[in-house]
């Protein structure tokens, strides 16, 4: 079924639908499609984070702990 097969049957639907119920079916493509405008978005934040060298700084920071650093708390 292409896009606006799938559109035309929606419409139809709709269209069948007490106002109530279409109501809902808005309410309910509004959900879905802030929820795909945000998925996009956080993609798109991390692809830029990913590709970017903001960061980069620190690959050159000198380790301040070692693993000689670490001791064994006896207590527990």
């Amino acid at each position: 079924m292409t896009r606006a097969a799938i559109i035309q049957h929606t419409i139809q639907i709709i269209n069948n639908l007490p106002e109530d119920k279409a109501i809902e079916i808005s309410d309910f493509a509004d959900f879905i499609a802030k929820k795909y405008n945000e998925e996009t978005f956080l993609k798109e934040i991390n692809n830029l984070n990913s590709t970017s060298s903001s960061f980069d700084f620190l690959n050159e920071e000198e380790e301040l702990y070692t693993l000689k650093d670490i001791k064994e708390n006896k207590n527990d």
